[in-house]
């Protein structure tokens, strides 16, 4: 049996477990309309409960109750519940960090500050599907608050939600992203050309990139080292590789393995060698 001990507005309360004796975020439809604190509540399936005793990495939801408006927590409940229509197993958990930023981006906007992303175009890319999903949240700010949200702001916004579905932190995600700009802006450099991020080049590039990191990141190494023979074959792709994977490794808090060097390397010179072709 839940009692309300704090109604935070129609859809959102603070309810009382008292079996357990735990405080827990109950979100859902309605469910605080008209209640007052000690009166019981029924739960339904749709409904989202949240344990207010637990500390998650996505952080102290206690913490975040006390500091996050319960509209962001409703928007981004709204996203997350489109995420589930598409993927399994989405972690809901997000949803505190992912109002917190939807709070602080309203604020931006209506102060007139503008965010850039340099990141937009890879996130849109090597994200597609979550791109797709924090997309759901524009037509929702316009009509809660008649604001305009960027693009920009969106390709944060699909960061939260990669991380739902997934055991990636904000902040590997955005090292995935960042190592792909990074090797593709090495190799544009080198060719003195630009790669269009909708081309199958820059695809191939970014998804061994990013298998890459997840990799490193499950500790998975690979077997065949080809080092030597691409560093005489290809020294200046075998070049480029080895700073971007040096530099991925500071990134990440972890030494890549040198047999990621050639096998980065071998990508790199097939995207020279298609850029080559094209011109």
């Amino acid at each position: 049996m839940y009692k309300v001990k704090k109604v935070l507005n129609h859809n959102t309360v603070i309810a009382v477990n008292t079996d357990k004796l735990k405080e827990y975020l109950i979100l859902g439809k309605g469910v605080g309309f008209g209640k007052k604190p000690t009166q019981e509540i029924t739960i339904s399936s749709d409904d989202r409960i949240f344990s207010l005793e637990e500390t998650t990495e996505r952080g102290n939801i206690k913490e975040f109750i006390k500091n996050v408006s319960p509209i962001y927590i409703e928007l981004a409940d709204a996203v997350l519940c489109i995420a589930d229509e598409k993927f399994d197993n989405v972690d809901h958990n997000i949803i505190f960090p992912m109002a917190d930023h939807l709070e602080f981006a309203v604020k931006r906007i209506e102060s007139g500050e503008e965010i850039s992303n340099p990141l937009i175009d890879d996130i849109k890319i090597l994200f597609h599907s979550e791109y797709k999903i924090a997309e759901t949240i524009r037509p929702l700010l316009q009509e809660q608050f008649n604001i305009n949200i960027s693009d920009d702001e969106i390709g944060y916004v699909a960061l939260h939600v990669h991380s739902a579905i997934s055991n990636d932190r904000i902040s590997q995600s955005m090292e995935i992203a960042r190592a792909v700009r990074e090797c593709v802006t090495m190799i544009e450099n080198v060719t003195k050309t630009t790669i269009r991020v909708d081309s199958l080049s820059y695809n191939r590039l970014m998804n061994h990139i990013r298998y890459m990191v997840a990799r490193v990141q499950h500790n998975e190494p690979l077997k065949l080292n080809m080092n030597d023979y691409i560093l005489n074959t290809f020294p200046q792709s075998f070049g480029i590789a080895a700073t971007v994977c040096e530099e991925l490794g500071k990134s990440l808090g972890t030494k890549l393995d040198d047999i990621e060097i050639g096998y980065l390397a071998m990508h790199i010179e097939r995207v020279k060698t298609d850029i080559e072709q094209d011109s």
